[in-house]
């Protein structure tokens, strides 16, 4: 199974650079865009070569997610629990983003090993905000708890315009990704690699392995979702999060994992069909 990096490559490897170069007054201006559609941009003066402006746009949430602010719940206590006095929050973010960060290197840690955990950190943003609200509900799951005023289905951002469900309980939170894709050859890959790898699953032993179903239907977990939701021409996966699966470092895993799979399977429906253009 791949599985993606938490950490965006281009973004750690230019604060890697700058740190090591930060007696050089440079001027940065990068612009990029990695999968799901989230949007960076650098910025570094020749005025002020120890601070970097970092902004990020996310996908465009739909109308049944929970945004704050321009941005999931429980991002902006996650991101200050995650950099501390190293990173400032601006507010507002600048035109066209969701977020900014003021990215200090004076107030990075002496100790190299600490210095580089924290800078591969500052690049797993996009895990960090857009996983928030799933951290939020899954540390609840750890204790045993709901979040309160969380009643029922709980939808989630992940791609542009479009969700995933939650539904949270105390003792399990159900897990509903309706999957969508655009062309109809992928269709036909993702529906086929979807019922192979629930199937998987099941034959081979994973015991301890978050259960896994694949549905043509919404499950009826979605019975409560709005009908432009479930517009799903893959069919619906769902898997079921009980608390040995967030213990201790299983929680970052866990969220990591479930906050990628769609691009997960896009990854190998997209490895499918490159096959198919090369024998063709």
């Amino acid at each position: 199974m791949i599985l993606l990096q938490s950490h965006s490559r281009f973004l750690l490897q230019t604060l890697l650079n700058r740190v090591q170069n930060l007696e050089k007054a440079v001027e940065l201006d990068y612009h990029w865009v990695e999968f799901d559609d989230v949007r960076y941009h650098i910025l570094v003066s020749m005025k002020n070569p120890n601070v970097l402006l970092l902004s990020v746009s996310l996908p465009i949430p739909p109308p049944e997610a929970v945004f704050i602010g321009g941005l999931p719940f429980g991002a902006i206590e996650a991101l200050k629990a995650a950099y501390g006095v190293v990173v400032q929050i601006l507010d507002p973010p600048r035109d066209g983003f969701n977020l900014t960060l003021k990215l200090n290197f004076g107030k990075l840690p002496l100790d190299e090993e600490h210095r580089h955990a924290l800078l591969v950190k500052i690049a797993s943003v996009r895990e960090v905000v857009l996983g928030a609200p799933l951290r939020v509900v899954l540390k609840h799951l750890s204790s045993r708890t709901v979040i309160p005023g969380i009643d029922g289905l709980l939808a989630l951002v992940h791609r542009s315009k479009e969700s995933f469900f939650l539904v949270p309980q105390p003792d399990k939170v159900t897990v509903v990704f309706p999957m969508r894709f655009k062309d109809s050859i992928d269709i036909a890959f993702a529906t086929s690699f979807l019922q192979e790898f629930v199937e998987a699953r099941h034959t081979a032993g994973l015991n301890n392995a978050p259960p896994c179903l694949w549905s043509p239907n919404p499950p009826l977990e979605l019975k409560e979702a709005p009908a432009e939701a479930l517009s799903a021409n893959a069919g619906f996966v769902s898997f079921v999060i009980f608390p040995r699966h967030v213990e201790g470092k299983k929680l970052d895993r866990t969220v990591w994992n479930l906050s990628t799979f769609h691009a997960y399977v896009s990854y190998h429906v997209k490895g499918c069909t490159a096959v198919l253009d090369l024998n063709s």
